[in-house]
């Protein structure tokens, strides 16, 4: 009873004992209140607008100017991949693999398994010396030249076409046709002389260097070939033809997009030491297809297509033409930088 009387004697605010006590702001309070309020927004805002500014979008760093990194990073793959195909060169070449190679097999192979081989690579050669032979006719005429220079989506997309159709041309005609198989192969030749006609205003000295360059190359890689088991590199058809995919995107997109951004940058360096990894490659599976075929094609018979030296070598031509131009880039700009 106390307890209760005592409650009643309290006094009553808002009509009930429970009710909070509410205190009344004078308004300049809140006022200051307001204001603090936006002043911690407006300077927040202030520090994001600061901090995008100082990290750009993808958009300005694919512009941005080009710093070297790119080309750093291709020699840097480059160097790798050398040092691989010197470690398999060792490898295979001190007969170190478990299976035998084309080395060992070429004591047991018939006498036609031989000439196929022989007569590819005679072909391969003619090649080489025809689209040399038609590279310096077409610089020392100026139409020509002026024809090989020209620069364009129109020009591009010629270049790219007539070096297709003609090999194309090539693979199309029979071996038995002698007349019209040898000059589509006279044609494809100069096309290709025709398309690396402009690298001659290089110079001679770094041509030299790297006709030498590419033949230390496609020797060492066509001995590792040779040496390693028969079929140790035609399972890299698939990642090869994935890679040239990359790499012919890069070079088209190289010829647009200027070399001073880090896009544009990025892209020709995938295309100049990424095809020259890439072009390695293909040269291993290239060179160790021409000895299956010459071993397992079918000899002379009737209703049976003879063995195409010409075709047969087609694939290891345009990969050596593919790294001698890549190498010969390569120097001229080495050749740049040490000169600033």
């Amino acid at each position: 009873m106390l307890s209760v009387t005592r409650l009643a004697q309290l006094p009553r605010w808002g009509g009930s004992v429970l009710a909070p006590v509410v205190r009344s702001v004078p308004r300049w309070q809140s006022g200051v209140r307001v204001f603090s309020q936006d002043a911690r927004s407006g300077f927040a805002r202030h520090a994001e607008r600061r901090k995008a500014a100082a990290s750009p979008g993808l958009k300005e760093s694919l512009q941005a100017p080009a710093t070297g990194r790119s080309f750093q990073i291709g020699q840097g793959a480059l160097a790798g991949a050398a040092t691989v195909g010197l470690g398999a060169l060792c490898f295979y070449g001190l007969g170190l693999a478990h299976e035998p190679g084309a080395v060992e097999k070429r004591l047991i192979w018939p006498e036609h398994v031989k000439e196929r081989i022989r007569h590819t690579y005679l072909y391969f050669g003619g090649s080489i010396g025809l689209t040399a032979a038609s590279a310096l006719a077409v610089f020392r005429t100026p139409a020509l030249l002026n024809l090989a220079m020209r620069q364009g989506m129109v020009a591009l997309g010629v270049s790219i076409a007539a070096m297709i159709g003609s090999g194309m041309l090539v693979r199309s005609i029979p071996y038995e046709n002698t007349g019209p198989k040898h000059l589509a192969w006279l044609l494809h030749s100069g096309v290709m002389g025709l398309m690396v006609a402009p690298l001659c205003l290089l110079g001679g000295p770094i041509l030299t260097r790297a006709a030498w360059y590419t033949a230390g190359m496609v020797g060492g890689l066509s001995t590792v070939a040779a040496c390693a088991p028969s079929d140790k590199f035609l399972y890299m058809g698939g990642p090869l033809a994935m890679g040239l995919g990359v790499v012919l995107v890069s070079s088209i997109g190289s010829a647009f997009m200027p070399p001073t951004t880090a896009l544009g940058a990025g892209m020709y360096s995938i295309a100049l030491y990424g095809g020259l990894i890439l072009f390695g490659g293909f040269l291993l599976y290239d060179t160790q297809k021409i000895m299956h075929r010459a071993e397992h094609h079918p000899p002379m018979m009737a209703g049976v297509r003879q063995y195409d030296p010409i075709n047969a070598s087609i694939g290891i031509y345009m990969d050596t033409m593919n790294i001698f131009i890549r190498i010969a880039q390569i120097l001229a700009m080495s050749g740049g930088s040490r000169r600033k």
